[in-house]
């Protein structure tokens, strides 16, 4: 059995020193900011990006160039047979696309993962690839469990201004200026490969109830009988999130909630203040 390596990238809100004690890598997502370039978690912190973002910054998103992605796949299979890759959704981003096109050159030695996931939901990816690497499982063998799992996630977003979506081009000028006016709260939803409207209701109270409902009923009919990993995520202050955890909590007892920063990536398009819920059904091996 060959030894396999587990890489994912930042925006599956893994740091560089949580990649470490786990003893998987991360390619650090690259991001344009007023014509300058900077790598989450290398070269730019969470704080520093919001900190931009605030200031009304030009900040575009982008991909790590080939030569980053390969130079760091020819480091690790100094040490490893086998690398196993998981990017970002191929749906939110051309990253996943170009890392399957630079593996066919690997004659089989990099696998890479398009399991449509991001953020919490491709951290337990990457868990999941860990828990069945130590079983003793071959790369191909998990890649294909991963594929096989790779719709069983959902999540549910929810904004605190239209400004950011407006930006990106999901909302009008006027439709962003009558949400405001009217204090419509989009709640968005990734259950597949994009980002997508899932409802829009009045006020901030309204769309978390919206997501709990949501998240409810896909426990309670699309999971239905199977174990969860539930989850929560956010570009909220801290103790704004950690209040959304203790909701959650009460809402789903006896589940143990992960909870991380959204990726920057995905708060790119979102802006601050946003709240997240997700699930992913455990992966039994």
């Amino acid at each position: 059995m060959g030894k396999i390596a587990i890489m994912t990238d930042s925006n599956s809100g893994i740091t560089q020193r949580q990649a470490k004690v786990m003893g998987i890598y991360v390619l650090p997502m690259p991001f344009f900011i007023n014509g300058d370039m900077y790598f989450e978690d290398i070269t730019l912190t969470q704080e520093e990006f919001y900190q931009k973002l605030a200031e009304d910054a030009d900040i575009s998103t982008s991909q790590p160039s080939p030569a980053d992605v390969t130079e760091l796949w020819d480091d690790v299979l100094k040490e490893y047979d086998e690398i196993i890759h998981i990017p970002m959704s191929s749906g939110l981003s051309s990253s996943c696309e170009t890392a399957l096109a630079l593996a066919q050159d690997y004659e089989g030695r990099v696998h890479v993962v398009d399991n449509q996931r991001i953020s919490i939901t491709q951290r337990q990816s990457v868990l999941d690839a860990l828990e069945m690497a130590k079983k003793g499982m071959g790369a191909k063998e998990i890649v294909d469990v991963l594929m096989a799992e790779k719709l069983e996630a959902s999540i549910y977003i929810t904004v605190d201004t239209l400004k950011y979506l407006k930006k990106g081009g999901r909302v009008t000028a006027a439709g962003a200026a009558l949400g405001t006016v009217l204090n419509i709260k989009p709640v968005l939803q990734i259950q597949g490969d994009k980002l997508d409207a899932f409802a829009k209701v009045r006020g901030f109270k309204a769309a978390k109830k919206k997501m709990l409902d949501a998240m409810e009923k896909d426990i309670n009919v699309r999971f239905a009988g199977k174990k969860l990993h539930l989850q929560a995520a956010y570009t909220c202050p801290a103790e704004e999130a950690e209040e959304w955890r203790k909701e959650i909590m009460a809402r789903f007892p006896g589940y143990d909630i992960y909870m991380d920063p959204l990726s920057l990536s995905v708060s790119c398009h979102i802006g601050p203040g946003s709240m997240a819920i997700a699930c992913c059904k455990e992966i039994e091996v």
